[in-house]
C-alpha cells in the first residue's frame, strides 16, 4: 500500500467500528487523501444506529481522524438485495449467509458507485483480507488473523473490484488493530462489537412467524412431532426440536416441498461432498474443468482438501474426508492455501 507522489484519493466505507476507524488511520499514515462514507442500510426515519453500524459513531470517528465524512441512504437496496433474498431462501428450506449477499451486492457495489460519482479511484474497507497483484491478476488472500479472516465473505469479488480495493488492516491481527485504536485513543476502541444478524437480532424466525408448521419425521418417514416453521431450523441443529426417542436427534434435512423437517442420528449428518451453483471465480475463470483445492463450507469451518469437477454451471465437490452438516444455502468457498479461488452456493450434499 503506497501513495507515493501526488496524494491518491480513496473512499472508505465507515461503520463506526474499530476496524474501519483504524483502516482510515492507516491510509492517512500512508499519505492517502481519505473521504469517509457510511452506507446507511436502515429506516431513514429511525435512529442512526444498528447492531453492526452507527452513523453517529462513524461521524465521531471521522471527526477524530479529521476527514470528510458523509452518509448515503441505502435502505431500499439493502432490503431488495439482502433481506428479501435471505427471507426467500429461508422460506425455501435453505440457510443462507446474508453477509455474502451484503458484501457482494451492497457494500462493494454501492461503494464503487459512490466512488464513481465523486471521481475517487480507490475504495477501502476494514475487512480482514488481503489483495496481491501477480502476473497482471489480482489475488484475494486470507487476512493475517485466522480467527478474524473475512475472505470467505468476499469470494465473489471481481478483478475490476479488486483492482480498486484496499484492505489496510488485512496484514494485522485483531489485537493489533485494537492496540492501535487504544494508542490513538479512538472512541471506536471501546465500543462493543455485535455478533448478531444485523436485521434479525431476535433470530430469523421472528421475521417469519407466518411460516406454517408441519411434521418432523425420522429417516424412515415416521412422524415424531410438529415443527414451528422451516425457517426456525437448520441442518445440524439438535436443540429445540421438541421430540424425544431415547437417542440424540439432529436436523438432517429440510424438505420445503412437503414442509417437513427430517431428523436422524449424528452419523446421518456426514456427507462425502456437495453440489454448488451460482459460481464465481476471482480470476474471472475457474482453474480448470477439474482441479484440486480446499473448500470451506461455512464461515467458521476448517477448510478441507477436495476434488472439484465442473459440470455446466455446477461444481461437484468430493471431500477428502466426510464433512458434518453440509447446509444448502451456505457458501462453499474454494481456496489454495491462503488464496481464494472463488465459490458458490451449496445446493445439496452428496
Amino acid at each position: 500500500m503506497s501513495a507515493a507522489g501526488k496524494k491518491k484519493r480513496v473512499l472508505v466505507g465507515m461503520s463506526g467500528g474499530v476496524d474501519s476507524t483504524v483502516c482510515v488511520y492507516l491510509l492517512l499514515e500512508h499519505g492517502y487523501e481519505v473521504h469517509g462514507i457510511t452506507l446507511w442500510l436502515w429506516d431513514p426515519q429511525g435512529p442512526f444506529e444498528n447492531q453492526c453500524c452507527s452513523v453517529d459513531a462513524a461521524a465521531l470517528a471521522a471527526r477524530e481522524l479529521d476527514i470528510l465524512h458523509e452518509t448515503v441512504q441505502a435502505h431500499e437496496e439493502f432490503f431488495r438485495l439482502v433481506i428479501e433474498p435471505t427471507l426467500r431462501a429461508y422460506r425455501e428450506g435453505r440457510t443462507p449467509n446474508p453477509c455474502t449477499f451484503c458484501n457482494r451486492k451492497v457494500r462493494f457495489a454501492l461503494l464503487l458507485v459512490e466512488a464513481e460519482k465523486r471521481g475517487i479511484p480507490y475504495i477501502a474497507t476494514g475487512h480482514h483480507a488481503r489483495i496481491r497483484e501477480e502476473d497482471g491478476k489480482y489475488l484475494l488472500l486470507r487476512g493475517r488473523d485466522p480467527m478474524k479472516d473475512q475472505s470467505y465473505f468476499l469470494y465473489s469479488l471481481t478483478q475490476a473490484e479488486l483492482s480498486r480495493a484496499l484492505f489496510p488492516i488485512g496484514e494485522l491481527t485483531k489485537d493489533e488493530v485494537k492496540e492501535i485504536a487504544r494508542e490513538k485513543d479512538f472512541t471506536a476502541a471501546y465500543l462493543h462489537e455485535s455478533q448478531d444478524l444485523c436485521f434479525a437480532p431476535e433470530g430469523i424466525g421472528a421475521l417469519l412467524r407466518d411460516a406454517p408448521p408441519g411434521p418432523i419425521v425420522d429417516l424412515s418417514g415416521r412422524v415424531l412431532g410438529t415443527h414451528r416453521g422451516l425457517p426456525r431450523y437448520t441442518v445440524g441443529q439438535r436443540r429445540g426440536l421438541g421430540v424425544s426417542t431415547g437417542e440424540p436427534l439432529y436436523v438432517v434435512a429440510l424438505d420445503p416441498e412437503r414442509n417437513v423437517v427430517v431428523v436422524g442420528p449424528e452419523s446421518a449428518l456426514y456427507a462425502g461432498g456437495l453440489v454448488a451453483g451460482e459460481l464465481t471465480w476471482i480470476a474471472g475463470d475457474p482453474p480448470g474443468e477439474a482441479f484440486s483445492c480446499e473448500v470451506q463450507i461455512r464461515y467458521r469451518a476448517a477448510p478441507v482438501p477436495c476434488e472439484v469437477e465442473l459440470r455446466g454451471r455446477k461444481a461437484f465437490v468430493e471431500f477428502e474426508r466426510p464433512q458434518r452438516a453440509v447446509t444448502p444455502g451456505q457458501a462453499a468457498v474454494f481456496y489454495r492455501g491462503e488464496v481464494v479461488l472463488g465459490g458458490g452456493i451449496i445446493e445439496r450434499p452428496l
